[in-house]
């Protein structure tokens, strides 16, 4: 039998706990085969760049395994408790009246994971934007107002708003509902003194975007977004609070509803898909609201059990759910070492090196167009699908500005895989995210570095 010797202690490979071994000295191994050669076979495929930074990153990268740990624990929880079996996993086709009890099991698993009363997780949302559109609608009403309290949104929530003329396609403020902002402090974090007086007897919902979006700008804790929920609460407890939760799932061991937050919404190519789930979103929270905003995404009577979900779709929902802890860990580790090898080579980055993080995103000043072309073609040339193709940049719907994205992705547009994108204008910024394990964005960087020195 293979074993592991810790000190004088043999254990059986089987019989291994986290908590019993604290270092491997010795695997057993045939005869023939010589444990020095092995280990001086393997040759160190990183740039120097690169070899310092993951030195450098140690106790980093193991408070990412000990948040993983935290957070695969509630979500195996609330796995067993929803009784999840391989029934689940069926699916369902025309109007899903016939669903098997899927729907609702991952409805409740999500809910537990992220402690809200209430979920609904459809493939029918084909995008964060989406989601959240569905979940501000459910929230608004003509004459009502809608205050951000993070400064600007994300690009794609312009139109959806009114913010930019949306053709009078059906954005907020066609429907008559107003709009202000609560502009960021100086350091780019919440302006808490402007917070405090910013709520309105009108004001009817305040929308928090937890992440930087395409702002140079801090993305949000759930501390602080807890903070900025009782300071709202306080001036008109009728305030409603919709958080855009795109990117934050899983990077800390709390989410907004349990600080609260009355509503989330997100993408499922993102964080909460796992890096499997071919598409979808989804929106939690409180249970009258969670239910309206499945009303606009369907229809008023229809409820949330009602839509087809095939059963391939269904079953890459439940296993990237599960999987999302240990692929966020993963994209995580991979922003602290762009954060840490390009700040050595003199660029400016958001968040900085070292400091914990409140998403996945990890933006880099290039200061050039060319750069951040450059940037992004890297990346595209690294990548497992598509590496022949250069990214072009140009308009895409939902965006003021031209925009380019390298995304050499299994599932099409997946940021919880790796990729990364930037708008075509100042700072000229490229926002990183996402990757299955680090030593991917390891890789990547020698063609990063490569490409965009002298530039």
């Amino acid at each position: 039998m293979n074993s592991i010797s810790c000190a004088t202690i043999t254990y059986p490979l089987h019989r291994i706990r986290f908590s019993t071994v604290r270092c491997v000295s010795q695997v057993s191994l045939p005869l023939n085969v010589n444990n020095n050669n092995i280990h001086h076979s393997i040759p160190n495929p990183f740039v120097p760049q690169v070899v310092e930074a993951v030195d450098s990153l140690y106790s980093e990268f193991r408070a990412v395994d000990n948040l993983v740990a935290c957070n695969t624990t509630r979500v195996l929880k609330a796995f067993q408790n929803a009784h999840v079996g391989s029934h689940h996993f069926g699916g369902c086709t025309g109007y899903g009246h016939d669903e098997a009890g899927g729907r609702e099991a991952l409805d409740q698993v999500f809910a537990e994971i992220v402690g809200a009363e209430s979920a609904i997780v459809r493939s029918q949302f084909f995008s964060g934007t989406h989601a959240i559109t569905c979940a501000l609608f459910a929230l608004l009403r003509p004459g009502d107002e809608l205050l951000a309290v993070a400064g600007a949104p994300y690009d794609t929530l312009e139109e959806v708003i009114g913010k930019r003329d949306s053709g009078g396609l059906g954005s907020l403020q066609d429907f008559g509902v107003k709009y202000r902002e609560v502009p960021l402090a100086e350091d780019g974090g919440l302006d808490w003194n402007a917070l405090m007086v910013a709520v309105k007897p009108e004001t009817k919902c305040a929308l928090i975007q937890r992440s930087c979006g395409y702002s140079w700008r801090q993305s949000l804790s759930v501390s602080d977004i807890g903070k900025a929920i009782k300071i709202i609460k306080m001036q008109n407890p009728g305030c409603l609070v919709m958080v855009d939760n795109c990117y934050g799932e899983f990077v800390e061991s709390i989410e907004p509803p349990m600080v609260g937050a009355d509503l989330i919404a997100g993408s499922l190519i993102k964080n909460p898909g796992g890096t499997i789930a071919p598409c979808g979103g989804y929106v939690a929270g409180r249970k009258k609201w969670v239910e309206a905003a499945a009303a606009r995404l369907s229809a008023p009577g229809l409820g949330v059990d009602c839509g087809a979900t095939p059963g391939d779709i269904m079953r890459a929902f439940f296993q990237g759910l599960f999987l999302s802890p240990q692929m966020v860990g993963e994209a995580i580790k991979g922003s602290l070492l762009i954060a840490e090898v390009l700040a050595s080579e003199g660029y400016k980055v958001q968040p900085l090196p070292r400091v914990p993080r409140s998403d996945t995103v990890q933006a880099v000043q290039l200061g050039s167009r060319k750069r951040l072309l450059a940037f992004c073609e890297a990346v595209q040339r690294s990548s497992p699908v598509g590496s022949y193709t250069k990214p072009v940049a140009g308009t895409t719907p939902g965006y003021a500005s031209e925009v380019i994205f390298a995304d050499g992705t299994f599932i099409d547009g997946s940021t919880s895989e790796l990729s990364c994108d930037g708008p075509l204008r100042e700072p000229f910024a490229v926002f990183c995210q996402g990757g299955t394990h680090w030593t991917q964005w390891g890789l990547v960087l020698a063609e990063v570095l490569k490409s965009i020195d002298g530039i």
